[in-house]
């Protein structure tokens, strides 16, 4: 796992291997982040990285200057390695909650520029994720939502989709705000 751009390009990072995740991609990541700089300058936007996982988007947000990034996974070990990693490449921006992902999005007050969500791929109320967070209002104006799921889930059906992109087996659902 590596970061693709920004300040810390190029850097590896090494999880350990008892971590039960699934990073996004380099090639997904890397796609994504192009779309992303068609469309936002990043720096300085306020980014919520869902399901962070190892924090590997997180600190692509942080490389490429975004400046406040909330990472937030239920999983202790995800969150104290996130942590770690972080002071480690100096990223002070990001700030890491452990805290089930659904219950963060019920009690969360403030809205992001763009949200990151990779969910597990079988996670069964996968659908209620935009439904939280356009109910909340947690999406500033033109934000964006972008859910990472596996080729057997379909959101197009949902209020606020925009777009889908598929890179091999990850594919992205993308909602943006009003």
């Amino acid at each position: 796992m590596r970061i693709v751009s920004g300040t810390h390009r190029g850097r590896n990072i090494h999880p350990p291997h008892n971590l039960e995740v699934r990073p996004t991609t380099d090639f997904a990541k890397e796609s994504i982040f192009n779309i992303l700089n068609n469309h936002f300058e990043l720096d300085g936007l306020k980014i919520l990285d869902l399901f962070c996982g190892t924090g590997n988007m997180s600190y692509e947000f942080a490389s490429r200057q975004c400046g406040d990034i909330t990472s937030v996974d239920i999983n202790y070990s995800c969150c104290e390695f996130v942590k770690r990693t972080s002071a480690e490449l100096h990223f002070s921006q990001i700030k890491v909650t452990k805290s089930d992902a659904f219950l963060f999005l019920k009690r969360a007050s403030t809205p992001y520029h763009i949200i990151f969500c990779d969910p597990p791929y079988n996670l069964e109320n996968i659908v209620d994720i935009p439904h939280l967070v356009f109910e909340h209002n947690l999406l500033k104006p033109q934000g964006w939502l972008i859910v990472e799921h596996g080729p057997q889930t379909d959101l197009s059906h949902l209020p606020f989709f925009n777009q889908h992109r598929k890179y091999g087996n990850v594919n992205f659902s993308i909602f943006i705000a009003d």
